[in-house]
């Protein structure tokens, strides 16, 4: 599956923010570039792409090799969540219904 993602986050902040989550569900880093990152574990594979997007936008781009919602994807999500906690600690994430 691909996940996305806008943040103000920048690119490098989001590179260490991941470089710190995902080995921690047990995925070990593969490869790694200046703006990607691919990593690989018992959960299944995924890669990371940041870019600079449109002024002070980062647009992250995650693509996995699960079929529907897998517990990676799921984490990835997650991993999205603790983006959104890097850009703004203070802002409480509320469920709308």
């Amino acid at each position: 599956m691909r996940h996305f993602y806008r943040s103000q986050t920048l690119p490098a902040d989001v590179l260490v923010v991941a470089d710190r989550f995902f080995p921690e569900l047990g995925l070990s880093l593969v490869s790694s570039a200046p703006r990607a990152r691919a990593f690989s574990g018992a959960l299944g594979a995924l890669k990371l792409i940041v870019k600079a997007e449109g002024g002070h936008y980062t647009f992250v781009e995650v693509s996995t090799d699960q079929m529907g919602e897998s517990r990676l994807d799921r984490n990835v999500k997650k991993f999205f969540v603790a983006l959104h906690r890097a850009d703004d600690p203070l802002h409480a994430i509320d469920a709308s219904y």
